[in-house]
């Protein structure tokens, strides 16, 4: 059967847009992620490794709260501090061998403070070995599609083999937020201090949860730095309805990194609006019928379709109805017959279902008789024609 493209632009006129500008972020890498409506609204080298630094333990604490969800750990369950994890330098809880720290202290000294010696106790709880842990974490990214991640450590700290992708980073974030909504609010807490040993590093770094901004908040997600990385930042923000995921890294300061995440989250959230471009039951084409009660069928989407339209109004977004026809009847109300296809500068093709808009019954005797009566004319057309 042939395939029918039918333009419905009347429908949705109200989808007169072009794309905001680009946003010329400093960072060396980045991908900005509108998570309410899955568009990407920016990225740059988002797929090329990179060291991480400490934004890998978010790959650590994906395997924790596997752990936990899966029954295998609670937050109660206490670990044993080895020699190793004491002395693993840079951000730390301070955990000595006498320690038995439980599963909920250590997932606040991860995120709060960041805590290698943590991470290492975590690799050793759950592997035996944070050798063994990181083999685990590099084949469960491969599994979750994150191809662009290899491990080496827990905890991030600087190896050759320590990689990830900012877009891997943000796949990782968008689980960390949609798979474990009760371990999720853990990134939004600024104040974390083990025994009040460490004072001086008991508060989050993320600068984003400083900010009171008058329409949008941030809750998440967690921090890096190393020498050879610079400074990046794996965050999460919401407004209204709209949720973002974005990552960035290789700033040249602490400073740089609280501006340009500040300066992400306003441009994400004010260079785009959601808009409701047709309302579920509104029909946007038809597709004829083959041997129906009816001869064409009305398409409609199955439900409100909303999306992102880029400030600023002008012509520039196209919509399209696409479906295999003619249907054959009978057709049922609700039954996925097609596609609507919506492409907006920028941001690329979007794609929802087009359902029937009502039942069509087969057609009688006289439907099935013109059908062969037509079907035998064209026949004996195209033999008069050939011969």
């Amino acid at each position: 059967m042939p395939l029918f493209r039918l333009i419905a632009l009347c429908a949705l006129a109200v989808l007169t847009a072009l794309p905001a500008a680009a946003f010329d972020t400093r960072a060396r890498t980045a991908w900005v992620y509108d998570l309410t409506t899955q568009t990407v609204l920016l990225e740059k080298d988002a797929d090329i490794p990179v060291p991480p630094a400490s934004m890998s333990k978010l790959m650590t604490l994906n395997m924790l709260f596997e752990a936990l969800s899966e029954g295998r750990v609670t937050p109660d369950t206490t670990f044993a501090v080895s020699t190793r994890a004491k002395q693993m330098g840079g951000s730390t809880m301070f955990l000595n061998e006498m320690d038995r720290p439980t599963v909920q202290e250590l997932m606040q000294g991860v995120v709060i403070n960041s805590g290698n010696d943590a991470c290492v106790v975590v690799a050793e709880g759950l592997a035996g070995s944070e050798e063994a842990f990181a083999r685990a974490m590099t084949e469960r990214a491969k599994m979750l599609g994150m191809t662009h991640s290899t491990f080496a450590n827990a905890s991030g700290w600087p190896h050759p083999e320590q990689r990830m992708s900012m877009h891997d980073l943000g796949i990782l974030a968008v689980r960390l937020i949609t798979q474990f909504p009760q371990y999720y609010p853990l990134f939004a807490e600024t104040q974390f201090n083990y025994k009040n040993r460490a004072p001086a590093n008991a508060h989050n770094r993320n600068p984003l949860l400083k900010i009171a901004a008058a329409d949008w908040q941030a809750d998440g997600l967690k921090t890096g730095h190393t020498e050879e990385a610079g400074y990046g930042l794996v965050g999460s923000a919401v407004m209204g309805d709209r949720r973002i995921v974005f990552v960035i890294s290789g700033l040249a300061s602490e400073a740089d990194r609280a501006s340009e995440a500040e300066a992400v989250a306003n441009w994400a959230f004010r260079q785009f609006v959601m808009k409701t471009v047709a309302q579920k039951g509104t029909r946007l084409a038809e597709a004829p019928v083959w041997l129906g009660a009816e001869d064409r069928v009305g398409l409609v989407p199955a439900g409100d379709v909303s999306m992102l339209i880029p400030a600023g109004a002008a012509e520039g977004v196209k919509a399209e109805a696409v479906f295999t026809g003619p249907i054959t009847a009978p057709v049922r109300a609700g039954t996925e017959l097609g596609r609507l296809e919506i492409t907006v500068p920028g941001l690329g093709l979007r794609s929802v279902p087009l359902v029937a808009e009502t039942d069509v019954a087969e057609g009688g005797f006289a439907v099935r008789f013109s059908a062969a009566a037509n079907r035998l004319i064209a026949r004996a057309s195209r033999l008069a024609s050939s011969s």
